[in-house]
């Protein structure tokens, strides 16, 4: 019993390992510790304001996974950075996709509900945000005026954001990392950092409102993020077949240099990385679900030489497609 419990931890262990590694997921690196942040007790003041952090973190929900009506007395920041799913909002239902967040204030009923196909990965952020009073409050001098306007006209602005999901157009998300970073690795300065960190996410997610005269404006597409998608969503759909860098650049009207661009900033990654990804994620449910043969499998998926399968498959997982298949399909099955 001892050496099958062990064994069936190291297969875990291994298959973690291997999603981690299946592809360019930005924030792959927070997997293996997605509660690293939620375990360090982070208050910090801005302006007139006490900030205690209560939560941090990656959140992988499994396929269909249900968090069902509940409120928070807190603020919650809900960031979709990979997959699918729908929120309710007190009584309204919107789709989520990766690139969205929202906002639930305190005590904004909602409720939460991962895709079954493709399931969501959430970054958290949940905030008690505390009025200073008197002798708490910030004096003049050195700047500290200016930081509690800064800090006011924030928390301010997060009363005006909209009760539905919104792109994340300013990289709200990128700070997420940064913050994982000074957790892991503790360097000089890292109470300081870990809270420029936090700061960074509310300012990035409050600009959503910036417009350039303060008046309202026609909602716009964030273009790189929009063709990004566009890009992404044309490699799954046809990853099966043969595709190159010039078609689909010249599908989403831009030249292959600034889809590579587009790739890099959008995607922390290359066309030709992600177009792997994306043939490899489903070469491998073909393995563990189907007991079709691993040539059949790969010409299913865009290697018009199955031979050539072989080494891409090694490299990336440091298995053959064979010991993949006997490893996965009794977790499986």
């Amino acid at each position: 019993m001892g050496t099958e419990t062990t064994n069936g931890g190291a297969a875990r262990k291994q298959a973690n390992k291997t999603a981690s590694n299946a592809g360019p997921f930005p924030y792959a690196r927070m997997i293996g510790h997605m509660d690293t942040l939620d375990r360090l007790d982070l208050r910090f003041r801005w302006g007139d304001y006490g900030i205690r952090v209560l939560k941090c973190h990656l959140a992988a929900f499994p396929p269909g996974h249900i968090i069902n009506f509940h409120r928070h007395s807190e603020y919650e920041f809900h960031f979709i950075a990979k997959g699918k799913g729908k929120v309710i909002l007190v009584d309204q239902t919107f789709d989520l996709h990766e690139g969205l967040f929202y906002l639930t204030g305190p005590d904004l009923v909602h409720y939460q509900e991962s895709d079954e196909e493709d399931p969501m990965h959430e970054l958290c952020l949940h905030l008690d945000i505390v009025p200073l009073k008197g002798d708490e409050a910030s004096a003049e001098g050195w700047g500290d005026s200016l930081e509690a306007e800064e800090a006011k006209n924030c928390f301010d602005a997060l009363g005006r954001l909209p009760l539905s999901p919104l792109v994340d157009r300013f990289h709200a998300m990128s700070a997420f990392l940064d913050a994982y970073r000074v957790g892991e690795e503790q360097p000089t300065g890292f109470y300081t950092l870990l809270k420029q960190a936090i700061v960074q996410i509310l300012l990035r997610t409050i600009r959503v409102l910036d417009t350039p005269n303060g008046k309202p404006e026609i909602p716009v597409r964030d273009m790189q993020f929009h063709r990004y998608q566009m890009a992404t969503q044309y490699i799954q759909d046809n990853e099966g077949l043969p595709i190159s860098l010039e078609q689909v650049a010249e599908t989403i009207h831009v030249s292959p240099r600034q889809l590579q661009r587009i790739f890099r900033s959008e995607g922390q990654t290359t066309f030709g990385e992600y177009l792997e990804h994306v043939r490899l994620t489903g070469i491998c449910a073909d393995l563990v679900h189907t007991d079709l043969p691993i040539e059949e499998i790969a010409l299913n998926h865009g290697f018009a030489n199955p031979n050539y399968l072989y080494p891409v498959f090694k490299n990336k997982f440091d298995l053959t497609p064979n010991a993949y298949r006997r490893q996965h399909v009794g977790d499986v099955r």
